[in-house]
């Protein structure tokens, strides 16, 4: 069975229930995570970081500067990643509300601002591009209907950044791209639900199954 770490507390807390069970049942241990009480990051196969309030949790977020550094380098080693909304938010270089801004984990090039009107809200489909770490993401381009709500913009967003997705409905990230990768991260302002039509779980879980089979063979090469 894959370990695969859900950050879940008062920051974070948004999954669909029968996603979870569908991580379950694709051969996922889920392991709990804390991100404002946990100092590291356990060993995982993956990580998933779903949407919620991190805005209220800014300085408590921030003082986690240990599980920050650690998350930071679980991206940069290839661990297979998700983040939505608020775990996008998380993994960005810094979060500001309320005038003031407060570090974030770094690994996403850009800084989040917090507005008083909602940037994206609503139903949005979106097109693949092909680029997504997830092996799915090779198949021919097809829509996905999701939906965003999010009163956050990410700003000074480095300009080689690749995106998973174009946005046929919908803001995502600047109303033209949403689902950042940078390894095996994709994170996105949108909000999947495995269905028929595009699975997410089963996309990711198969990132995780080659990233564990590369890992196995490298030891094994070394042995």
């Amino acid at each position: 069975r894959f370990r695969i770490g859900l950050v879940r507390d008062q920051a974070f807390g948004f999954y669909y229930a029968d996603d979870l069970e569908a991580l379950a049942a694709g051969g996922a241990e889920i392991v709990p995570i804390n991100a404002l009480d946990d100092t590291h990051l356990p060993a995982l196969d993956g990580l998933v970081i779903g949407g919620g309030f991190p805005e209220l949790f800014l300085q408590e977020l921030e003082a986690n500067a240990s599980l920050r550094r650690d998350i930071h380098q679980a991206v940069e080693d290839g661990l297979p990643v998700y983040a939505e909304c608020g775990g996008l938010m998380y993994l960005s270089r810094s979060m500001r509300w309320t005038g003031r801004a407060h570090q974030m984990v770094g690994v996403i090039p850009g800084d989040v601002v917090m507005h008083d009107k909602p940037v994206g809200r609503g139903y949005v489909r979106l097109r693949e591009t092909g680029l997504s770490p997830w092996p799915a993401g090779a198949a021919p381009a097809q829509e996905i209907c999701a939906h965003e709500f999010h009163y956050s913009s990410l700003e000074n967003l480095a300009p080689n950044v690749q995106f998973a997705y174009e946005m046929v409905r919908g803001h995502g990230l600047d109303g033209r791209h949403d689902g950042i990768v940078y390894r095996n991260l994709l994170a996105s302002y949108t909000h999947l639900r495995s269905t028929r039509n595009f699975n997410w779980v089963q996309h990711f879980l198969a990132l995780v199954a080659q990233h564990a089979s590369s890992r196995m063979a490298a030891k094994q090469a070394v042995a």
